[in-house]
């Protein structure tokens, strides 16, 4: 078997893609709780879906194939031995506060008295306090919390693939996520990358994994080309774990450049990609606001030191210079969200304008809604396939936060 990963550039043809088709998850939570799942909305699901179905079929049309990580998971835990499905349960309980005791127990043999799929589906969608008899021994503990109405929370997050992992090059990172209510997302895909047999047994190189300190998270992770990564240092991803990625890429010889860019750490600027992504060979989206009144932001670019544990940092400000002397371009057209008027720009941007997924060169996938800056791609000779946004946008991210590539053409 051939490496089924292959991740050298943003813009490359997309051949092969993770999604996750929203289901209970992303309606199983109350207005009280929107601030502890990271919403700030609550998505109307018939049409979440049908929108999201839409979006896969546009990419299904543009010549990718798409997977779906629910049915990966559960092809998993079909086709193994029961004690890889047990340890699975087993962790995603530890991972959700439940160690031992009547309820572990409990929710233990309510899940794996399911069918796979279903249970799946359950673990995603989360685990109300009513579902289950736990008997007088966990009084004590449920009183704890006697409102809270959940013992596994729902993941309303899921539908955004980017995040949990990143397939970069030949490999893949597996991310220790920032925040509790996204934590146990990456489990998934450490599964699916340890048992699935499209990957299984391939040796695929895993950059950083979901055990190590400090945080990261995919919508983060940009392969602008066969030998550059940008990481954005966000409200998600710390400059630790930048360097952890850098050492791993340069001592593989896959990349020799990694471009830390720093963005505003704040909900509205959570990832990298929510303010900046590449577009073309020599065209990019960017968010003003991220930018100073010089057009300026603080880079640091690295590079492999002396030996592999060594990085040669320099920094910049110049982050279009930076750009065009690593992509080795001569020009570089940076397209602004909104056509950089403050009030579109800062109102497209909380809806993704700015987060645009590339599935070709010069071919990109945006929300309908973010008109103004969807006529400015256009203007600037982009090709864009608009899809219907009104209740997934409500998530806080776009096309390229809702896709999960897992291999490109090369360019």
């Amino acid at each position: 078997m051939t490496n089924p990963i292959h991740i050298f550039s943003e813009i490359g043809n997309l051949q092969t893609v993770m999604l996750k088709r929203p289901a209970d998850e992303v309606q199983n939570f109350t207005p009280q709780m929107m601030q502890r799942l990271l919403f700030d909305d609550i998505p109307y699901l018939p049409i979440a879906q049908k929108e999201h179905d839409q979006f896969a079929q546009v990419l299904r049309d543009n010549g990718a194939n798409v997977l779906y990580l629910e049915e990966l998971v559960a092809e998993v835990l079909n086709g193994q031995r029961p004690e890889v499905k047990q340890q699975f349960v087993k962790t995603i309980l530890a991972e959700s506060g439940h160690t031992r005791g009547a309820i572990t127990a409990a929710l233990n043999e309510f899940l794996l008295n399911m069918p796979t799929d279903l249970m799946v589906a359950k673990i995603m969608a989360g685990i109300r306090k009513s579902e289950l008899d736990v008997g007088a021994w966990s009084l004590v503990r449920a009183a704890e919390d006697e409102d809270y109405p959940y013992y596994l929370d729902p993941m309303p997050n899921l539908y955004f693939t980017r995040d949990p992992s990143a397939f970069i090059g030949s490999g893949l990172t597996i991310n220790n996520m920032t925040f509790a209510a996204r934590k146990r997302e990456s489990l998934f895909t450490e599964l699916v990358i340890n048992y699935h047999p499209m990957f299984a047994g391939q040796n695929i190189p895993v950059w950083r994994d979901r055990n190590q300190i400090g945080r990261i998270e995919g919508g983060d992770e940009l392969i602008l080309n066969d030998h550059v990564v940008a990481i954005g240092i966000s409200e998600r991803t710390s400059a630790e774990a930048i360097e952890d990625v850098a050492r791993s890429l340069f001592a593989a010889g896959q990349f020799d450049t990694v471009l830390a860019i720093s963005i505003p750490k704040t909900h509205a600027t959570m990832h990298l990609d929510t303010v900046f992504t590449m577009v073309n060979h020599d065209q990019f989206t960017v968010y003003p606001g991220i930018l100073d009144a010089k057009g300026d932001i603080d880079t640091w670019i690295m590079h492999p030191g002396d030996d592999q544990h060594d990085l040669r940092v320099t920094h910049r400000t110049d982050l279009k210079n930076v750009l065009k002397e690593v992509l080795n371009v001569s020009e570089l057209d940076m397209i602004q969200t909104g056509g950089g008027d403050p009030i579109i720009a800062g109102r497209e941007q909380w809806n993704d304008g700015s987060n645009t997924l590339t599935i070709a060169p010069g071919v990109v996938v945006t929300y309908d809604r973010n008109f103004v800056s969807n006529q400015l791609l256009i203007e600037h000779g982009i090709k864009v396939l608009e899809v219907a946004s009104s209740e997934l946008s409500r998530g806080r991210g776009g096309p390229r936060c809702m896709s999960c590539p897992i291999a490109r053409a090369d360019l």
